[in-house]
């Protein structure tokens, strides 16, 4: 299965002669001695390396089966459970290890389930980088990281979800509309922010990050969610005035146009064009707030001018069905303003003709053009 061009899982086309059979029921056998060797070892309560081994060599398999992933949790809480219980005198431990330790201002104890920890990173990233739209793979990954937090010095955890930065970074760059790798920088980021109690926000950076994406990539929904989400805050900590608050406003308009002029056939840059114009929207008790104060005058002169804008898109892209849907979303929404009957700039003919159009476009939903016809009364 593929996304948007990229596969899901990596691999070649698939050999289907008798001896790449015989091959594949030879996997599927040794599978099966994995699997219930795993499951027969946690029955029992075994959770020793060699059961965390059992489990490396099923994930490695198939890291889909979400139930290993949890029996592997299991073995990892167990071995992290008795480090700080252990008996063994400090120099029974390798001295490198103590002095790397000390440098990282942890307990022998600590070293241990940091080791432990990033060990277990390093095993997800090869099954990371062939499946990196694999749920369990960035959940326990994930996993991993909240344990350092819970068990490691501050410092450590930092150092660690820094890390996870870096490579979800790398991972983005590969496939810039990976929505897993978009939550799981989401979670790092505020990860990051609350080991630093408060003192960091990296609000501005993301802010920013979204930006480059969106330019190297218009067709990237990710981004643009993203940077939905943090433009509330981000307004709230540059302490925006209204007037900062408009000019932002106004700016983010402009970089949505432009991109829609570009490509009105992306579905994904008029979701973003819908949470812009959501923000307007007093009855969306869901909504948003950039614009503040927000007068009854700003949203009718909003929706005029995007009602405009988006008219103009139709010259070159008539049989595009979003412009009208934009169309008559907007103008429903301005007329229901109770704009003065000889100053209203969408006249019924126009809202008629666009909703014609769309059941030539597409007529597969006239249920819908039906509903919408009764809902606007045309």
């Amino acid at each position: 299965m593929a996304s948007h061009g990229i596969p899901r899982v990596s691999g070649t086309l698939v050999d289907k002669s008798e001896q790449a059979k015989e091959k594949e029921r030879r996997q599927i056998e040794r599978y099966k001695a994995a699997e219930a060797e795993v499951i027969d070892r946690i029955r029992v309560k075994d959770y020793s390396a060699t059961t965390l081994q059992a489990t490396s060599t099923l994930l490695a398999q198939n890291p889909e089966y979400y139930t290993i992933w949890n029996h592997r949790r299991l073995v990892l809480q167990d071995a992290i459970a008795k480090e700080p219980t252990r008996t063994q005198p400090d120099d029974d431990i390798d001295a490198a290890d103590l002095t790397a330790a000390r440098l990282a201002n942890q307990t022998p104890a600590q070293h241990q389930i940091a080791l432990l920890l990033t060990e277990d990173l390093a095993f997800l990233l090869p099954l990371l980088k062939q499946y990196p739209k694999c749920y369990w793979i960035w959940n326990h990954r994930a996993w991993l990281l909240a344990t350092a937090t819970q068990h490691l010095p501050t410092s450590s955890a930092v150092t660690l979800w820094q890390g996870e930065m870096g490579l979800v970074t790398k991972m983005l760059g590969m496939d810039s509309r990976n929505f897993h790798g978009w939550g799981y920088r989401r979670t790092a980021v505020a990860a990051l922010e609350g080991l630093s109690g408060g003192d960091v926000s990296l609000v501005e950076p993301e802010f920013e990050y979204t930006t480059k994406m969106i330019r190297a990539n218009l067709s990237n929904f990710s981004a643009w969610h993203n940077r939905g989400r943090l433009i509330p805050r981000l307004l709230v900590e540059r302490q925006a005035s209204s007037e900062d608050r408009r000019k932002l406003f106004d700016a983010e308009f402009e970089l949505i146009t432009t991109a829609l002029y570009t490509d009105p056939y992306d579905q994904s840059l008029w979701f973003y064009h819908q949470y812009l114009m959501s923000t307007l929207d007093t009855g969306n008790k869901h909504s948003v707030s950039i614009l503040e104060p927000c007068t009854h005058g700003d949203r009718v002169r909003y929706l005029e001018q995007e009602i405009e804008s988006i008219r103009e898109m139709l010259d070159g892209a008539e049989d595009c069905k979003y412009i009208y849907q934009a169309l008559l979303e907007y103008s429903m929404r301005y007329l229901e303003m109770e704009v003065e009957a000889g100053n209203q700039k969408v006249t019924t003919a126009e809202r008629k003709g666009w909703l014609e159009e769309l059941r030539k476009i597409d007529p597969l939903r006239e249920g819908r053009w039906n509903d919408l016809e009764s809902k606007m009364k045309l």
